[in-house]
């Protein structure tokens, strides 16, 4: 790839690419930190020249242009380098979802067609495991994690930081088309092979300045500035930590990354690193709360985006009274994928905890460039009447284009101009969106829907309940029925039984938050809810699991 070069007179045509997210942090922010679970630390000029390190240390290994570089590595410093590097050399990052199943992660390689894997050394038996399967991996590159030492030779063809360190300290990376393809996962879908999605350079730069915009620009108690201190709780494999890296490097914020998930050591960097910026799932929330060591951390400067399943009322309110500001973000693997944030407007900042709570649950309102409208089945605008539900599509200059090397999928994605989602929501006069089910797990009884997620906000605020689903379930009579499978707190585990929460749920129905044909048949307690691998209930294999026959 070589660089344009321009005649007398002629202006530059910019083009929106990742490199160009680097240049503000390497002018207002080069000295600020980042952090590796509090062990390793370096500025964004040493950032920088890695960045262009690994561009060398790869390029010269025969990596080029289009070719795909996949990674499995926890949340760490080396990810960023990688989101960077890799698509500005003009080949393509792929970020390997590793909880997937072993069969999966073969799929997933040998159809985006990698050439070069980097690999954490701790995930080395899962690579012994596939490795003859990969057909088009041609290197190997380990990463040495901790104490986990693993000598270079036939095995792998070099080790991370030997790499950046044999590697020159400037790469010329090359200005290039911004559609180019910049990055591709694969979604975690519960049926059939993942799914191939695929960014640009073009939309990744317009989301993360979309984004930026969107979270602190306005009024409001969760915003995210220069001065915030990030750390992400997403894994980095999953639509690139929902964009916000990109987002924390545009802005030069220090970055902290915790790599394995282990509660105390978050709540140790949240109150070493005095982080004030995070995004998760419900179930990492939920295991931070419930964590001994959360009493005697501050988490009163914490912001917290939730996203990836449901926050809950119960939920939210416990955030709360722990001084955690945490709001609703929304959006999907093939949105890239923030699509609307659940900040309250300014006109809201006063109002009361309970108002306050129906505001940060919500959905949320779209961020700038997003159009999304609720549909009926012929794609016609639903009213915005906080009532009137229908299928949630959207447009935005970031979302996918397609599925990798899928054109019956894609086809079922774009229709009429909008991706169509596979959410049920509807659209209140101030323009929050709430979803209200999954098409697929909406629950048809008697003719009459009920809503999943009515279900499982109302248990919620059970004192008891620390986790619940709901599903419908085959009925003889009446279609389907709803069933939920509920987790308690450990100290009642011993105290409260499935009638007691089924006695919650009909004075639910008594004081009228709850139709009486939205009463669960049956309560099933458990251990634990089964979860995907980011960490989203497994609806699917609940009704696999607790279905019973028609008959």
């Amino acid at each position: 790839m070589t660089e344009r070069t321009y005649s007398a007179g002629e202006p530059y045509a910019y083009p929106l690419i990742i490199k160009k997210l680097l240049n503000s942090a390497m002018v207002n922010a080069s000295d600020q930190e980042i952090v590796y679970r509090g062990e390793q630390r370096y500025s964004y000029q040493d950032l920088n020249e890695r960045i262009h390190r690994l561009a060398g240390g790869l390029s010269s290994i025969g990596v080029g242009p289009g070719e795909v570089v996949a990674v499995f590595d926890y949340d760490s410093p080396r990810y960023l380098e990688c989101f960077f590097s890799i698509p500005m050399m003009g080949a393509v990052l792929q970020t390997v979802n590793w909880r997937l199943s072993a069969d999966q992660i073969v799929y997933t390689i040998n159809h985006a067609e990698a050439a070069v894997v980097i690999i954490n050394s701790d995930f080395l038996p899962l690579l012994d495991a596939i490795r003859p399967a990969l057909v088009t991996v041609r290197k190997f590159i380990v990463i040495n994690e901790g104490g986990n030492q693993v000598q270079t030779g036939q095995k792998f063809d070099g080790e991370y930081e030997s790499m950046l360190a044999n590697a020159p300290a400037c790469y010329d990376f090359p200005d290039m088309d911004e559609n180019t393809k910049a990055t591709t996962f694969y979604t975690t879908g519960t049926t059939g092979d993942p799914k191939g999605v695929y960014f640009s350079h073009r939309q990744l730069v317009l989301h993360s300045m979309s984004l930026a915009i969107a979270a602190g620009s306005y009024d409001n108690a969760g915003r995210f500035r220069s001065n915030d201190v990030y750390m992400p709780l997403t894994p980095m494999f999953h639509v690139h930590a929902w964009g916000v890296p990109y987002v924390a490097t545009l802005l030069g914020t220090k970055q902290v990354y915790p790599g394995r998930y282990e509660p105390k050591k978050i709540l140790e960097l949240i109150k070493s690193e005095k982080v004030t910026f995070s995004h998760c799932v419900p179930t990492i929330l939920q295991m931070l709360m419930i964590d001994p060591a959360c009493k005697e951390t501050d988490l009163s400067n914490w912001k917290v985006i939730i996203g990836g399943a449901k926050l809950s009322r119960g939920q939210a309110k416990a955030a709360m009274d722990l001084g955690i500001t945490v709001f609703t973000g929304y959006g999907m693997s093939e949105t890239c994928p923030i699509i609307s944030l659940s900040l309250p407007k300014r006109h809201m900042m006063d109002w009361d905890i309970e108002r306050k709570l129906d505001i940060i649950t919500k959905t949320g309102t779209p961020i700038p460039l997003v159009e999304f409208e609720v549909v009926d089945e012929e794609d016609r605008p639903k009213p915005h009447d906080g009532a009137t539900t229908g299928e949630v599509v959207f447009r935005a200059p970031w979302l996918t284009q397609g599925y990798f090397k899928s054109e019956d999928k894609t086809k079922e994605l774009w229709r009429n101009g909008y991706l169509h989602s596979g959410d049920v929501g509807h659209i209140d006069a101030e323009g929050y969106l709430q979803i209200t089910d999954r098409i697929k797990d909406v629950i048809k009884t008697g003719g009459e829907w009920i809503c999943s997620l009515d279900l499982e906000n109302i248990l919620s605020q059970h004192e008891a309940v620390l986790e619940s689903a709901a599903i419908g379930v085959p009925d003889a009579k009446w279609g389907e029925r709803p069933i939920m499978m509920v987790v308690l707190k450990d100290m009642f585990k011993n105290q409260v039984t499935a009638n007691d929460i089924k006695a919650y749920m009909k004075k639910a129905v008594d004081e009228g938050r709850l139709p009486r044909y939205g009463l669960p048949d049956r309560i099933i307690l458990l251990d634990a809810l089964p979860k995907t691998s980011v960490g989203k209930l497994n609806k699917k294999q609940m009704r696999l699991d607790f279905s019973y026959d028609m008959e």
